[in-house]
């Protein structure tokens, strides 16, 4: 087989990638290694930043997202269980956010390149990359017992932080950057209504988050210890600690009910760099990990697209590789300023096993003066309602 692209990895990044060069006339080949039924179970992140919104719409796949996603003005935080702030992106960043969660991306998506005919091989095993220093990129993987290459002239890695496609990068070529917290965060999604607005809480009993899905599919997350067992935590265990770390207008205000699903996600920092090599290209959490406070994951993985679209369109289309060329250092530069938010956000609303009277004290202060200063709250929603894409 020959394609233009090929695209390892068919999550919502490399879905997304291949609709947007198919909309300019380019084609590509999309290889997952997992089933599509287990792509879609994956129960990930549900709040967009406006650019993001857009750039959805603008690659056929906003009318679902318009129709059932929540758009939002901002988010509050609580903390010493009296305090409250809000982060109001509309009027001090100029834009609002959504809330539309990413496994019904990832059917959109799904669902546009079946209507395109677009090529999404599932359960692509033994996927490998070769000569990615040359002109004459392939891809080999197996399927059916059988092995098969596609010629190419270029390669997305977009497989996530366990992918192919990071390794295939020389270890002498590339560097890594890894924060790794003491703490993760137990989740659950509930079908019940949820709050109407996104609620964060720093606790003495630690972090708290009530988000939402849909209308009606909530989800709420706890920062519990690393080596918690899900076993322990039956759901009436989950709402009442929940609600024992917001004040009481708020704990009184969550729904519960049963679970649908429950999980533990470890929280982590990473960043790859560069995130190109020879004719590869890094996209989404093949290249970078963000913990989930501040929402940036996803946001993350749509510019990366963003920016690949554009520059792989720009090479097929006017012969034009500036934008090739600068691939990594734009994307980086907007990676590296989520993941320094993310990390300030996570270190701001968490209790670590190692904070002192002064550390606790210290974050109480930096809350309130985040409430009282116009200029910081500014800065501040400026960053989590996402800045501008470059030109």
């Amino acid at each position: 087989m020959k394609t233009p692209v090929v695209i390892v990895g068919g999550g919502p990044a490399g879905l997304l990638l291949s609709q947007r060069l198919h909309l300019q006339g380019i084609a590509s080949v999309v290889l997952e290694r997992q089933a599509r039924a287990h792509v879609l179970a994956r129960i990930r992140a549900g709040v967009l930043e406006w650019g993001s919104v857009q750039v959805l719409r603008n690659s056929d796949i906003g009318e679902r997202m318009d129709r059932e996603g929540h758009i939002h003005d901002g988010t509050d935080i609580v903390w010493s269980n009296r305090h409250r702030l809000t982060l109001n992106t509309r009027r001090h960043a100029g834009r609002p956010m959504m809330a539309y969660g990413q496994t019904n991306i990832t059917e959109d998506l799904y669902a546009a390149r079946d209507a395109l005919g677009g090529q999404v091989i599932d359960e692509a095993q033994n996927v490998a990359l070769h000569d990615i220093d040359g002109a004459s990129p392939f891809v080999t993987y197996a399927k059916d017992g059988k092995t098969h290459r596609i010629d190419c002239a270029f390669i997305a890695g977009c497989d996530g932080f366990h992918g192919v496609s990071r390794q295939a990068i020389p270890a002498a070529k590339r560097r890594e950057y890894e924060k790794v917290y003491p703490f993760g965060w137990l989740g659950i999604l509930s079908e019940t209504p949820p709050l109407p607005e996104l609620i964060y809480a720093n606790s003495e009993r630690g972090f708290a988050l009530c988000s939402m899905r849909n209308p009606m599919l909530s989800r709420y997350y706890i920062q519990c210890q690393l080596e918690t067992n899900l076993d322990d935590w039956p759901d009436h265990r989950f709402w009442a600690e929940l609600k024992a770390r917001y004040p009481r207008e708020v704990a009184e205000a969550v729904v519960t009910g049963p679970s649908i699903e429950k999980s533990i996600a470890p929280l982590r920092s990473f960043v790859c760099e560069p995130m190109a090599h020879g004719r590869l290209f890094l996209a989404g959490d093949a290249a970078h990990i963000v913990p989930p406070t501040g929402a940036k994951g996803l946001n993350l993985a749509i510019s990366d697209v963003f920016y690949l679209s554009r520059a792989l369109t720009a090479h097929f289309k006017q012969g034009n590789d500036a934008y090739l060329s600068s691939y990594s250092d734009m994307a980086l530069r907007r990676v590296w300023g989520a993941a320094r938010f993310s990390w300030w956000l996570t270190g701001l609303l968490h209790r670590f096993p190692d904070q002192k009277a002064f550390d606790l004290r210290a974050q109480e202060q930096e809350l309130s003066y985040l409430s009282a200063s116009e200029a910081y709250m500014k800065a501040v929603c400026e960053q989590y309602a996402g800045l501008p894409f470059e030109g």
